[in-house]
């Protein structure tokens, strides 16, 4: 029988070439090199800094007004008279003693007068009686007189010297009334208000200057009950005043009582104008201070290397790679340029001290290390 010849179909062929062709591929591609991979940049360079030990002051903060230590009420103690003279006005500091006003005198030195007038009637009477009852007493034994005529001489002598006595403290109640149309400073201090009018007439009693004693100035503080234990007298404060002035001061007195209302009561605090500042603090004036209680150790970071996002401070871990962690802190106290870390922060933790506000949690960064201070010539000479 004759050979049959099998012809290979042309579907079997193509997928031959196509298999060829893809191994010819792969083998050329597995031969070629890679390319290197991409080299990561740093996001940012920035400098570091360790968490530091430092013991920071306490500080106890509060706000109050201002007032004066004591204020006198310079008033008249003669009625009805008319004022004629103002020496004094608001704001001049006088002295204990100085005149401030005077009141009209004529008819008060009229008054004198009268009574220096009866007083000499009264004396007069006085002396006569007194040469009578004397010479009743020598006849007293010889019966030229009665016994009723001599006690009569007698008790005549006692009534004129009781009303020589009556006349002479009338004259010292007018010449009283005499000095007081001099209305005195009663001590040393400021005037902070005046009343008197000149040409008006006073009552007893009228209120015709008010005047801070000494010019002493005192900051009533509220301090709130649960804070008021860490305040003795004695504590020094730091007062700032609404006019900007700065005052030192020192507790003289808390308080003997709390308001029910607001939880707080006053501490009251001496004050004393600060060497190169002018003394522009006034009474009733608002002002915000600081009571110094000591000092206690706190671990802290350069103020930048704190931001505050969404509400919440966060500081940047640099870790051995380079690359930052973000750590969520608490904060605290701020004293210069350091900042106090309560919470969140290892002591050993490197943090980002320039530049933590540009960067984001797990960023890669360049670290350098910050420039040194220059010396003194050294700085003069680069300013030249």
């Amino acid at each position: 029988m004759p050979r049959l010849k099998v012809q290979p179909r042309p579907l079997v062929i193509g997928l031959l070439v196509l298999l060829a062709i893809g191994l010819l591929a792969w083998y050329f591609s597995a031969r070629r090199p890679e390319p290197p991979a991409a080299t990561v940049r740093p996001a940012l360079t920035v400098t570091t800094a360790l968490p530091q030990r430092t013991n920071l002051p306490l500080a106890l903060p509060a706000n109050g007004n201002i007032m004066a230590w004591q204020e006198a009420s310079i008033g008249a103690e003669a009625a009805g008279l008319r004022l004629t003279q103002v020496h004094a006005n608001v704001g001049d500091r006088v002295r204990k003693g100085q005149l401030l006003a005077t009141l009209s005198a004529d008819t008060l030195q009229a008054d004198v007068a009268q009574a220096r007038a009866a007083l000499a009637e009264a004396q007069a009477g006085a002396a006569e009686a007194a040469a009578n009852a004397e010479r009743a007493r020598t006849l007293q034994g010889t019966g030229a007189l009665s016994a009723s005529q001599i006690n009569q001489y007698l008790t005549g002598e006692q009534t004129a010297r009781a009303r020589v006595d009556a006349v002479r403290a009338q004259l010292e109640a007018q010449q009283s009334r005499l000095r007081h149309t001099s209305v005195h400073a009663p001590d040393s201090g400021i005037i902070s208000a005046r009343l008197a009018t000149v040409g008006a007439v006073v009552g007893a009693g009228t209120e015709l200057f008010r005047l801070i004693r000494q010019g002493r100035l005192e900051w009533r503080a509220e301090v709130t009950s649960s804070e008021l234990g860490r305040i003795t007298t004695g504590t020094t404060a730091q007062v700032t005043a609404a006019s900007g002035a700065r005052l030192a001061g020192r507790v003289r007195m808390i308080g003997p009582t709390v308001d029910p209302l607001t939880r707080s009561a006053l501490v009251y605090v001496d004050l004393t104008p600060l060497p190169g500042m002018a003394a522009t603090a006034r009474a009733g004036m608002f002002a915000r201070g600081e009571f110094d209680l000591g000092a206690s150790p706190a671990l802290t970071v350069p103020q930048p290397a704190a931001v505050v996002r969404d509400g919440f401070s966060y500081v940047y871990a640099v870790g051995a790679d380079n690359r930052v962690r973000q750590l969520k802190v608490q904060t605290g106290r701020i004293v210069g340029d350091r900042l106090e870390i309560l919470q969140g922060l290892a002591a050993d933790q490197r943090v980002v001290a320039t530049g933590a506000g540009f960067l984001n949690d797990g960023d890669l960064v360049r670290v350098v290390e910050p420039p040194a201070a220059l010396p003194a010539a050294g700085a003069a000479a680069a300013a030249r």
